[in-house]
């Protein structure tokens, strides 16, 4: 069983686009699992925190292979505390399907999913997420998470300050994405053009939030 995030009364499941990462604008089925080890006080999806729906792998596998769909996109709260059965529904899911997970790298995932995972998503925490930096930060995953090709860095910055905390952790700049710290689609216009400048002077990617130029901060799509 795995227990995914409560949405509207239902398991937050659904077609949409991806709106972040260097597969930004890609067709995708999300799955949002709920729980979370951390508490960022910006978090856009906090009702993932609370108490899920528990799904067996075998009704949610179903329900997936219906949207007919080649993406998968596995995201939370943090996936990696469901790692037992979240193995088994990718092990009933056809071997075509490219498996992305969104996780904040402070969990070592276990090497089954480890080689079934087309892609990582990792977004590592900074001081303003209001977390405690030996909760958030975890050198040994992220070295792990930084010696796989298919491992991208997402941080959110609010602002240049972000970039002393961004460089300590030794992280291929080549695979880092920052991505300005909103919520909202009035947010992001207003935060974006800082984080563009943050990008160009260090030479790193800038991820800006499809998601919230789309949909502004409507959940489920």
């Amino acid at each position: 069983m795995l227990n995914i995030a409560r949405l509207n009364s239902a398991p937050e499941i659904f077609y949409s686009l991806q709106g972040e990462g260097t597969r930004c604008g890609t067709p995708a089925v999300f799955l949002r699992l709920a729980g979370c080890n951390l508490s960022c006080k910006w978090c856009d999806t906090k009702h993932s925190w609370g108490n899920g729906i528990l799904c067996s792998t075998r009704d949610i596998a179903g329900h997936i292979a219906g949207f007919n769909c080649a993406s998968l996109v596995i995201t939370g709260g943090e996936p990696l505390l469901q790692q037992v059965p979240l193995q088994k529904l990718l092990a009933q899911l056809p071997a075509h399907i490219c498996v992305e997970v969104e996780t904040n790298g402070t969990l070592m995932p276990t090497p089954a999913l480890a080689d079934r995972v087309n892609q990582w998503n990792i977004s590592p925490k900074l001081t303003h997420s209001g977390n405690p930096r030996e909760k958030a930060l975890n050198p040994v995953a992220l070295a792990f998470f930084a010696a796989l090709p298919h491992a991208w860095f997402k941080f959110v910055v609010q602002s240049e300050d972000d970039w002393a905390g961004i460089a300590a952790l030794g992280l291929p700049r080549e695979r880092i994405i920052l991505m300005p710290c909103a919520t909202t689609r009035t947010a992001l216009e207003t935060a974006r053009p800082a984080v563009v400048d943050m990008c160009l002077r260090h030479g790193v990617r800038l991820g800006d939030r499809l998601h919230l130029t789309l949909w502004d901060d409507k959940k489920g799509v």
